[in-house]
């Protein structure tokens, strides 16, 4: 296999497989583009990615589920306290 069909490879496993960085800039993306909330992106951008949402919490980068976090005690998914953790 010579050095530009292994360059390709990565390539298309790199646009095809996501990494926490690469999941936060795309939901970031939807967030602001489609201005709605970051959980309903996550679920928008997962459906149409086909991407299971149980994979979903490897994929989440620190601060990402902090304002997933943040957004869940506006909406009074979870309680205001510093031990509130967010399940899936």
């Amino acid at each position: 296999m010579d050095q530009e069909t292994k360059q390709e490879i990565k390539k298309v496993l790199k646009e095809k497989f996501f990494c926490p960085s690469r999941f936060a800039q795309e939901i970031e993306a939807v967030v602001e583009r489609d201005e709605i909330s970051y959980i309903d992106a996550i679920i928008y951008f997962c459906d149409r990615n086909k991407i299971d949402l149980e994979s979903v919490p490897k994929l989440l980068s620190k601060p990402l589920k902090e304002k997933i976090k943040y957004e869940a005690i506006q909406l009074n998914f979870l309680k205001k306290t510093s031990r509130a953790r967010l399940i899936f």
